[in-house]
């Protein structure tokens, strides 16, 4: 369990080695890290310098935070993310988007690689969440558990509106500009860290879910907790499969292949929507 103490002293840490004071997060999922490399003056610090801060161990997350410009905006990213699945708690997973806090972000823009329910979903394709269910959360696996860290925001918090109405309509303008297609849909959080079987898919579809991962929900209930604005988006980079007589199997390798389609897609998106709320 963390203190607010915990938690200030990482943004201490933070604030010490770079003189940027951004107002934006960004959280870069499995294949999508390039994005940072694409700000400039930027400082880097790797995860492990950093008090308290979990350290990514899955290829393709570099494993660090990266803060510079993009697009006329100071934003914060984490270059690669910790996931439920690495043997960390919500708290650890959620633990850099409380520090962002500290820092004065105000909004944060997660992305996650992500299985397509959904059957009109292709490997490719960009989904805007509107909303998600979180199994791991339902299930016991929240970053609010334990005692309620006041400084950020109250014990209970509503969460019928995970995801910025205004922000939304942003990204869907910035997406339309850039001519890309972009899906809305639920994003359905599991623990992983294996892929879902075909009867699993079959009850996602089922239950509403129009893409599966491994991330983000947490991450959300921490920045809507703590007042923060929230937009994120699934690449998706397989398309899960519902029967058992299909060929085939879902990998890691076929979600970092993807990123190379869908980093130009979530670049152009990301960058439209920051020019935009720079206007």
């Amino acid at each position: 369990m963390y203190t607010i103490e915990h938690y200030q002293r990482a943004a201490d840490n933070i604030l010490e080695r770079s003189a940027h004071r951004p107002r934006i997060g960004l959280v870069l999922g499995s294949g999508l890290g390039v994005l940072a490399d694409e700000m400039t003056d930027a400082d880097r610090i790797p995860y492990e310098s950093i008090p308290g801060w979990a350290t990514s161990t899955v290829h393709g997350h570099a494993g660090q935070l990266v803060i510079g410009s993009l697009e006329g905006q100071l934003v914060i990213a984490q270059q690669g993310r910790a996931h439920f699945y690495e043997g960390y708690t919500p708290a650890q997973v959620a633990f850099p988007i409380r520090v962002m806090r500290l820092l004065g972000v105000e909004t944060v823009i997660l992305t996650n690689a992500a299985g397509g329910v959904n059957r009109q979903y292709r490997v490719g394709d960009v989904m805007m969440l509107i909303d998600h269910i979180n199994f791991v959360g339902l299930g016991g696996g929240n970053p609010l558990m334990g005692a309620n860290v006041t400084a950020f925001g109250p014990r209970f918090i509503g969460m019928a509106h995970p995801y910025d109405r205004a922000l939304r309509d942003t990204a869907a303008t910035a997406a339309a500009n850039a001519a890309i297609g972009l899906h809305t849909g639920v994003y359905a959080c599991v623990s992983g860290p294996m892929f879902e079987t075909p009867a699993e898919v079959r009850m996602l579809r089922a239950i509403g879910a129009d893409a599966v991962g491994m991330s983000t929900a947490q991450e959300t209930v921490a920045a809507r907790h703590a007042g923060m604005r929230v937009l994120a988006f699934s690449g998706i980079t397989n398309v899960a499969l519902d029967q058992n007589d299909m060929q085939g199997e879902a990998n890691h390798d076929e979600v970092l292949e993807a990123g190379a389609i869908l980093v130009p897609k979530l670049s152009a998106i990301v960058r439209g929507v920051l020019g935009a709320i720079g206007e």
